[in-house]
């Protein structure tokens, strides 16, 4: 990706300006009519929505909360029934000949299977998260009761219902306005994926999305230099100063160095890595959960008549457990038997195998999720929290200090990435003038102390959860965003 660019304004005649931010875990979007930045309502009483997506047996979609509460309406206990999938039919021949027809005579005719992945009982699928697929070539479709799905069609709903909202908005701002079929749209310095194409990848998929969504006229800018511009709209400074933007969020950590350049700005560096929110709940929920739900314990079972025993082969559940989205795959024979067999034998662990049962069974995973998120979120402005699962019986008290010691192999490549920020912009931390830390995870205090500690007596927290939104409208108003034909990403 371009790691510098000048920000030069243009007239480009628009009315408003529109900024879409689509985020890992949420999404924002926010208007500029040359004089004010207002926040477009997404959710009842709210300006921010989940980036979520649910789609039912009959191909109806819904999104946003109303997506995650359905999800949890129709999944809650539900019983997992896998069958096997029918690939075709294979006929074998017995070698002679059926003398009433002429033909070589079938000894029999059976059904070939693949996989067994389809779940007969699934009332739907919830995805969140899907922006972190956008760069992964090897992902283009994702079969959906039997139907291929390309992710593009996963995220447009979530587009289409932000465009609908800005509509709306920009008519109560500008009486009589035209629908508006343009915005420009911010996007991760680098989208996740592993291919050498995966950034031109992600915004191609992103760019079908938006233009199936109704926004046909779009420009794209980096979404840390977007957080920068809503902070330098509000507050001028003095020529020749170095701004670092910290935007640390659900899915991504992205960084970029600007130069004031009078009114205007220079893109010194820019820097970003798959590091986010997501990664810090399921890193909690391997050192708080896993041993409350059976790692580690001792497994007796009778094997050809005689007794073993070995370790529970915890590892089977541990991935479809940190992945909520399809957790629900646990809950068949092959995950639940040997859970039981644990309870049955009455040992000291069998209530950590029980809860494990009950999440299965229940098909509680996204509410485990929701309580770390909200752990987490209260160890930002507490020393300690309660995490409270009451559907797994489950609730533990967890220190400030003991959740920064989970996450210190992440916290450092944090720390990392800040720094190679700077050797990328061939300056040091004491040329830096202002740091603006923005981002929902840039909350977390060590991520805090961490920037403080650098560059002490120079960060500011800038509007976390918004920053980004009302940058990309500043940036569509002044028409500093690029098409993507111009796009260097």
């Amino acid at each position: 990706m371009s790691e510098a660019s000048t920000a030069i304004p243009r007239k480009t005649g628009l009315q408003t300006g529109v900024g879409v931010d689509f985020g890992t875990s949420n999404s924002a979007a926010a208007i500029f009519d040359g004089r004010k930045v207002t926040m477009v309502q997404l959710e009842t009483g709210s300006t921010i929505m989940p980036s979520a997506s649910y789609i039912d047996r009959d191909f109806v979609t819904c999104t946003g909360q109303e997506a995650i509460d359905t999800y949890i309406a129709q999944n809650q206990g539900r019983k997992v029934e896998m069958s096997l999938e029918v690939l075709g039919e294979a006929r074998t021949s017995t070698g002679q000949m059926d003398m009433s027809t002429q033909l070589p005579a079938q000894a029999e005719t059976h059904l070939v299977y693949g996989q067994a992945f389809n779940d007969g009982s699934l009332p739907g699928r919830l995805f969140r998260g899907t922006k972190r697929l956008l760069g992964s070539v090897e992902t283009e479709r994702v079969m959906i009761f039997d139907r291929p799905f390309r992710l593009v069609a996963l995220i447009t709903p979530i587009l289409l219902r932000i465009r609908q909202a800005v509509v709306r908005a920009v008519q109560s701002v500008i009486q009589g306005s035209d629908q508006p079929e343009h915005a420009c749209i911010g996007h991760p310095v680098n989208f996740e994926g592993r291919d050498a194409n995966h950034n031109r990848v992600a915004l191609e998929r992103l760019s079908e999305a938006y233009r199936y969504a109704g926004i046909k006229t779009q420009t794209f800018y980096p979404e840390p230099t977007a957080a920068a511009l809503s902070y330098l709209h509000a507050n001028p400074g003095e020529q020749g100063e170095l701004l670092l933007t910290v935007d640390f969020g659900g899915g991504t950590l992205d960084l970029c160095i600007l130069r004031r350049n009078a009114s205007l700005f220079d893109v010194v560096a820019i820097h970003g890595i798959g590091l986010g929110g997501d990664h810090i709940d399921q890193c909690m929920f391997r050192h708080i959960l896993f041993p409350l739900l059976g790692k580690g314990e001792r497994w007796h079972r009778e094997v050809d008549g005689k007794e073993v025993e070995t370790l529970f082969p915890f590892d089977a559940y541990e991935d479809l457990l940190i992945n909520w989205t399809v957790s629900y795959m646990l809950n068949q024979n092959e995950y639940t038997t040997p859970v039981l067999d644990k309870i049955r034998q009455g040992a000291a662990d069998a209530d950590k195998f029980e809860r494990l049962y009950e999440l299965i069974t229940q098909n509680y995973s996204y509410q485990v999720f929701q309580a770390i998120k909200d752990c987490k979120a209260a160890l930002s402005y507490n020393e300690s929290a309660v995490l409270d699962i009451p559907e797994i019986d489950v609730e533990v008290e967890i220190r400030r200090e003991a959740f920064e010691k989970m996450i210190a192999n992440l916290l450092e490549r944090f720390e990392a990435a800040v720094d190679d920020t700077l050797a990328r912009a061939g300056v040091n931390r004491d040329e830096i003038h202002l740091v603006l830390r923005t981002g929902g995870s840039s909350l977390i205090p060590a991520v805090r102390r961490s920037l403080d500690a650098r560059f002490p007596g120079k960060v500011v927290e800038h509007d976390p959860f918004t920053s980004v939104a009302a940058g990309l409208a500043l940036a569509d108003y002044y028409g500093y965003g690029v098409s993507r034909s111009d796009s260097c990403l």
